[in-house]
């Protein structure tokens, strides 16, 4: 009977200790969740890629001689706007700052460009210009908005010309000339990234190229038969696929 009653004690007290004993052990931790981390694309690197589109020209000639034989005063020969399709490539640097993206880029095109008129100056010969190529070599500035990203352009222009009389009856060349004159260019853009290091644009540039004198010379003779002073201006419009070397996303908080 005693050993009953110290056992049936002893279970009692065993019973009051246990529940002491759970609420005196340490609460579980809690863990506080990640923060999220937003992906934003990253337009530092250097690119290469390709383009092609379209434009047109202004070109605009007036004489100054004749066979060496000073046309005074200068007379105006006309105008005509040569138009056709450029393809090329480009390769250039970017890099970003917070939102805003500084670059340089040099770009080269052939080009489809032609087109005449019929001299005002002298009959029966129509004026012809061909533009076989184009090179441009710009800086940027732009801002982004994470893969979209908007920019302005501007620097140095080059065309490559060449320069036909026809006889307006029969459409051949008697005389030729060809030039590569240089001016400045101003352009923009909007490119989207559409992969880690893939970008689409789209863009426009107006190329200013100035007045140059140019004398043509027989295809007969190869004697001068004339100079005329030339003005062009340019406008281009392309669509440009890019691939970037560089970190195409960074982590933000």
């Amino acid at each position: 009977m005693k050993k009953f009653l110290l056992g049936t004690v002893a279970l009692i007290a065993l019973g009051a200790i246990a529940p002491a004993s759970a609420a005196d052990l340490a609460a579980r931790p809690y863990a506080k969740a990640a923060p999220m981390i937003a992906a934003i694309y990253d337009w530092t690197g250097f690119y290469v890629g390709l383009n092609g589109g379209g434009g047109s020209s202004r070109d605009c000639w007036t004489n100054t001689s004749l066979a060496g034989v000073a046309t005074i005063p200068n007379a105006a020969e006309g105008c005509h706007s040569p138009s056709g399709a450029v393809a090329g490539g480009q390769v250039g640097y970017r890099w970003q700052a917070s939102n805003w993206v500084f670059g340089v880029e040099a770009q080269g095109d052939w080009a489809s460009f032609k087109g005449n008129n019929a001299s005002l100056f002298q009959a029966g010969v129509t004026d012809q210009t061909k533009t076989n190529a184009f090179g441009l070599f710009t800086g940027q500035v732009g801002y982004a908005w994470n893969n979209a990203l908007w920019y302005v352009k501007g620097g140095g222009a080059v065309a490559n010309n060449s320069y036909n009389g026809l006889t307006t009856a029969t459409g051949i060349a008697f005389d030729a000339a060809s030039q590569t004159r240089w001016g400045g260019t101003v352009g923009t853009g909007l490119e989207f990234g559409f992969a880690p290091n893939w970008s689409l644009a789209v863009e426009y540039d107006h190329l200013f190229l100035g007045k140059n004198t140019v004398t043509l010379n027989s295809i007969a003779t190869g004697l001068p038969t004339r100079t005329d002073s030339i003005s062009q201006n340019a406008d281009l419009a392309t669509v440009r696929v890019n691939y970037r070397w560089g970190g195409p996303v960074i982590a933000k908080y």
